[in-house]
């Protein structure tokens, strides 16, 4: 699943193509919405709240997507013939550009004041001016017996991590994705950690915690399963934590982590 700073980078785009611009295509191919139609309205801003999207426009409305696992917003000059129709879920187009949206996890259209109603639950956003280290650890506090690997991914505690910046913020502070809340030493250095891993990822392609963006060097733990740590050679190890196969899988090396 896109995490924080890959979903922070296609707000950016989308702002970028979009923001300023009347729209003079709407076609929102989700049952839903499919006669929604938002021809002749300008679009404001373009922004992420943790890993969900939002496109407002005038009239009060906002177009909120997410793009869970295998969603993505592609940008394309408005004149291009756009390809791969069946994953199509929405395009929103002026006389300059077209934002696409591919297999989509979430589309609606609500009008600006319910962007509560489905943003309200979440914890600060890692990448938002809203970010508080301090408030994070008091909400991942409140679960004290509950593991960290699993706290960490809790949108409730803080928005925009995901597996792979909580296996690599773990490894780096030392902990095992199992240990518990409560013997977690500093939470907010922890979740600081992660923010400025994220934060730095939001200026250039690809997602890096070790400083190397050499092909297979980018990271320390995520991806590596049986491969040797690159602290102590020990193998490092995969499993599932939560969640469904493959959606709460993580990574950690059983000696540099305890």
């Amino acid at each position: 699943m896109p995490e924080g700073d890959v979903v922070w980078q296609t707000a950016q785009r989308l702002h970028a193509a979009l923001a300023g611009r009347v729209l003079t295509r709407s076609d929102v191919r989700v049952p839903r919405y499919a006669t929604a139609d938002l021809t002749g309205r300008a679009v404001r801003e373009a922004l992420a709240r943790g890993k969900h999207l939002l496109i407002r426009v005038d009239g009060g409305l906002t177009v909120h997507t997410h793009l869970r696992m295998d969603g993505a917003w592609r940008i394309w000059p408005a004149a291009q013939r756009v390809a791969g129709s069946h994953r199509i879920r929405i395009i929103l187009a002026n006389d300059a550009w077209q934002a696409v949206g591919y297999q989509l996890g979430i589309v609606e259209i609500l009008p600006a004041a319910a962007e509560a109603r489905v943003l309200g639950h979440l914890g600060p956003d890692l990448l938002g001016p809203d970010w508080d280290p301090a408030e994070a650890a008091r909400r991942l506090r409140a679960s004290p017996d509950r593991a960290v690997g699993e706290a960490l991914l809790d949108q409730r505690n803080l928005a925009g991590i995901g597996n792979l910046y909580k296996a690599e913020v773990l490894f780096l502070r030392g902990i095992s994705p199992w240990r518990p809340v409560r013997e977690v030493a500093d939470l907010a250095a922890l979740t600081g950690l992660a923010q400025r891993l994220l934060a730095a990822n939001t200026e250039r392609s690809g997602q890096v915690t070790t400083g190397s963006q050499r092909r297979g060097e980018e990271t320390w733990v995520y991806g590596r399963a049986g491969r040797p740590c690159r602290r102590c050679g020990t193998r490092i190890r995969r499993a599932d934590q939560g969640g469904q196969p493959d959606e709460r899988v993580t990574f950690w090396c059983p000696r540099c982590q305890s």
